[in-house]
């Protein structure tokens, strides 16, 4: 099995950071895979470069496979990250849009009504990250977060996102793409062997994230402590609810909207990415307006999903 690591020559934050990786000792020309792709391996990893959007190509995994006979094991995607408020920023995050009709069409890629399996790393690579951010200078000016569940492409295995934000001054910073690349470099245990997120356990908790905004706060405030593994985080706007005709508050039978689908596609993926584990909704309480609560406490009871506090998750 090999982890496959995906790059766009259209994005400055996407080929700065691959470019990094690939100054670094070990790597060697790759098979060709199709017209306008270039690859390059490095021990179990692959990296391959494209000329597209980085969410524009689907189904990569299934693609290498086919094209060198390798399976994929997961998918790490390198990218910018827009964000109104400008602010410099590195982030991971899970993929999907689960919360999309099969009628609306995808703004950024992915398929209606889909959520990629996540990649187990997410947790163990924000902190990664975070530590490595800070000893190379980019901490207290980038923020290091997590971003909610969105966007594209289709994959079938675990993925993530990997990105620099937020703003053209930032996508092409050299010491960001060296901080993306350093934690490729030892997130993926091409420095002494040792990577740094691999599931292998049976029983962990891990965090699915309901409710809040898009940098998911709540949820972030948990999974920056050590040990703590993080599936799906969905927010606010991943969860559409239409407002009951009447508010009794006992049911959530009358909430209609993708909120149900939003959470069991993403509730199955997360259990698919972390077999043997207990995967337990955290809840952003204070998001929620009261009916909107109980209709989600109400919905996660029927599904026999447990839901914690954050000291159930230490």
């Amino acid at each position: 099995m090999v982890v496959l690591v995906v790059a766009t020559t259209s994005d400055p934050a996407s080929i700065g950071p691959a470019a990094a990786f690939l100054a670094m000792p070990g790597w060697s020309p790759g098979p060709p895979i199709a017209e306008g792709m270039e690859s390059f391996t490095n021990g179990n990893v692959r990296l391959l470069k494209h000329e597209r959007s980085i969410i524009a190509e689907d189904d990569l995994e299934q693609r290498w496979q086919e094209a060198t006979g390798e399976p994929v094991s997961e998918v790490i995607f390198l990218s910018k990250h827009t964000a109104v408020s400008n602010r410099p920023a590195l982030t991971v995050h899970p993929i999907g849009v689960p919360h999309l009709r099969e009628d609306e069409t995808p703004p950024q890629g992915g398929t209606p009504g889909w959520a990629a399996i996540p990649n187990p790393r997410i947790g163990p690579w924000l902190r990664l990250m975070q530590k490595i951010a800070a000893e190379q200078g980019l901490v207290p000016e980038f923020e290091i977060t997590l971003e909610a569940t969105h966007h594209g492409p289709v994959t079938s295995t675990p993925t993530m996102f990997v990105e620099i934000g937020s703003t053209e001054e930032y996508w092409g910073r050299q010491d960001a793409a060296q901080a993306i690349a350093l934690v490729l470099w030892k997130g993926l245990g091409l420095e002494d062997g040792n990577d740094v997120g691999s599931w292998q356990r049976n029983g962990e908790k891990v965090l699915l994230g309901i409710g809040g905004g898009h940098y998911a706060p709540r949820h972030m405030d948990i999974v920056i402590k050590d040990g703590v593994w993080v599936g799906h985080l969905l927010s606010g706007y991943s969860l559409p609810m239409d407002t009951p005709s009447q508010v009794n508050g006992k049911t959530s039978q009358e909430v209609a909207g993708m909120w149900k689908h939003s959470i069991k596609v993403s509730y199955e993926a997360t259990k698919a990415a972390f077999p043997g584990g207990e995967v337990i909704a955290h809840l952003d309480h204070k998001s929620f307006k009261g009916w909107q609560k109980n209709a989600v406490t109400s919905y996660l009871q029927e599904e026999n999903i447990r839901i914690g506090k954050p000291s159930d998750f230490f």
